[in-house]
């Protein structure tokens, strides 16, 4: 399956229940519409997997519905700070699209290729990180005039990590950039950032999806989960590169399944990622192409809720 949802006959039942409860039937004079229930995203953190979020966007978009609050890790901060800035899902795609010589194209070289790093993107001003990210924000913020996070037209919550203590910290004021810099700073690979006397690192280490953020903040939840499907021995060598990444994506996946047991979201999507791995953000449109069911399940969900007041 592409998509799961948990105990999917009663998460259905309960979901459609909530989108009835969360939006009561006008008053008798038929003058005040039925407010709609409010809802919250959760976009998850996942390497290029996450460009599936600009899918998951895209329905939000067809459909005329703007999230009241969103909350990312990692690329879900990317995206989700792209989104809340006011871009749309097909600008947002364009951005991604566009990266011909950006430090973005020289990760998705970076997953090809374990020699002359150098070449593809400075080292790191420390030995923190292999690579500075520096380049890859400006690229992100010069698409934007947004810098804060007051200046947002979504309220967004950004997930880093406490290297020091190992606690998930929240980010959701102050300077827009810094935030999402520290949210993807995956370990070993991008530098850390500094925040008082914290060392920030990426929020997939603690939150890798963080929607329990947003518990009695809005009426619905809607996570979606972009760490990626098992990889099955293909007859490939693997290397040091995948051998790290992969068994940061095994920690993040153990992360989410225990969040899962303990109090799931409304609805759980969780975009299919065959063949993908987490520097292949040049391969935008085969990744799409696989979250094309997920994004259909959200489709079929938030329309059936458009229709259900006016069936009661």
């Amino acid at each position: 399956m592409t998509t799961r949802l948990i105990t999917p006959l009663l998460r259905t039942g309960l979901f459609a229940t909530a989108l009835l409860a969360a939006a009561p039937v006008a008053a008798a004079s038929g003058d005040t519409p039925a407010p709609r229930p409010t809802i919250g995203l959760a976009l998850g953190s996942g390497g290029a997997n996450g460009l599936a979020h600009i899918a998951i966007l895209q329905v939000f978009d067809d459909l005329g519905i703007v999230p009241d609050r969103i909350v990312g890790t990692s690329i879900g901060a990317v995206i989700g700070g792209l989104y809340a800035a006011g871009f749309s899902a097909k600008e947002i795609r364009d951005i991604f699209d566009d990266v011909a010589g950006s430090p973005l194209d020289a990760l998705s070289g970076l997953a090809k290729s374990e020699v002359e790093l150098t070449e593809l993107m400075p080292f790191g001003r420390d030995d923190a990180g292999l690579l500075d990210s520096a380049g890859f924000l400006r690229f992100l913020a010069g698409h934007t005039e947004a810098r804060t996070f007051d200046e947002l037209r979504i309220p967004l919550r950004i997930v880093a990590t406490d290297y020091w203590t190992g606690d998930s910290v929240t980010l959701d004021e102050g300077p827009l950039f810094p935030a999402i810099e520290a949210s993807m700073a995956v370990p070993g690979l991008f530098l850390p950032v500094h925040r008082g006397e914290q060392l920030l690192i990426d929020g997939g280490t603690s939150n890798p999806l963080p929607f329990d953020l947003l518990r009695d903040e809005v009426d619905l939840i809607i996570a979606v989960d972009v760490s990626g499907s098992p990889q099955l021995d293909d007859g490939e060598e693997i290397g040091l590169t995948d051998m790290l990444f992969n068994s940061f994506k095994i920690m993040q996946q153990a992360i989410i399944r225990q969040s899962l047991r303990h109090r799931p979201p409304d609805l759980y999507l969780h975009p299919e990622a065959r063949g993908v791995r987490l520097l292949h953000f040049n391969r935008i449109d085969e990744i799409l192409r696989q979250a094309e069911p997920a994004a259909k399940e959200l489709r079929d969900r938030l329309e059936g809720w458009r229709a259900a007041p006016s069936g009661n």
